[in-house]
């Protein structure tokens, strides 16, 4: 999810949003399957989830298709419906995660009007160019901002992200309350000083 979130960040996450399943208690029990007092996500809203198929293991992405939705990623730009996600590229700066590669930051906008950025590596990179997906009821179409480095729902299941059922719905990633550089050590107490990020504290998520 770079560059809204980085290594280091530790979030704030709502779970009333969307309402409460069995994956808005710790450990995900063996209860019934549902939502209670369950509301749709917004396009473009940053949601915590438990992977299909490993749902001990917790990702975070950004939702681009709702249920019924057809989506369609053609030289990169993301298509919902047959309409455009508008992008505006704004300047090339180095990947934070791999600061050896170059990728260009690019401005999209959320059907609400509100704007977030999403990196680019290369044109014609894996994932520029897929298929039409039709996201199935009671499910939705994830995608991470760092779009040609993402393991999301533009794979399978089997090896990425597939479609995500409302089930999984964790909640509504909020903002970042806290973050700390990479490096940082509960052993090394100087650290947490050092490598502490004052200015990512308490930004909300776009």
């Amino acid at each position: 999810m770079e560059p809204a979130l980085l290594v280091g960040d530790y979030i704030v996450v709502s779970k009333f949003d969307y309402g409460w399943s069995r994956h808005s208690i710790p450990f995900s029990p063996p209860l019934p399957s549902g939502r209670l007092v369950g509301r749709t996500p917004d396009r473009g809203d940053v949601v915590v989830f438990q992977l299909p198929r490993d749902e001990s293991v917790a990702y975070i992405k950004r939702v681009i298709g709702l249920p019924g939705d057809r989506v369609q990623v053609i030289g990169g730009t993301v298509f919902v419906n047959g309409q455009p996600i508008r992008r505006a590229p704004f300047g090339a700066i180095q990947d934070p995660g791999s600061p050896e590669v170059t990728v260009m930051r690019e401005h999209e906008t959320k059907p609400n009007g509100q704007t977030y950025t999403t990196f680019d590596r290369s044109p014609d990179h894996e994932g520029d160019d897929t298929q039409v997906y039709v996201v199935p009821a009671d499910h939705y179409f994830v995608m991470g901002d760092n779009r040609d480095n993402s393991l999301d729902s533009r794979w399978p299941r089997e090896v990425g992200v597939g479609f995500v059922p409302a089930d999984n719905l964790v909640g509504k990633a909020r903002c970042i309350l806290l973050s700390w550089r990479a490096g940082v050590s509960i052993f090394k107490p100087w650290t947490w000083v050092t490598h502490f990020q004052p200015d990512r504290n308490f930004v909300p998520l776009p």
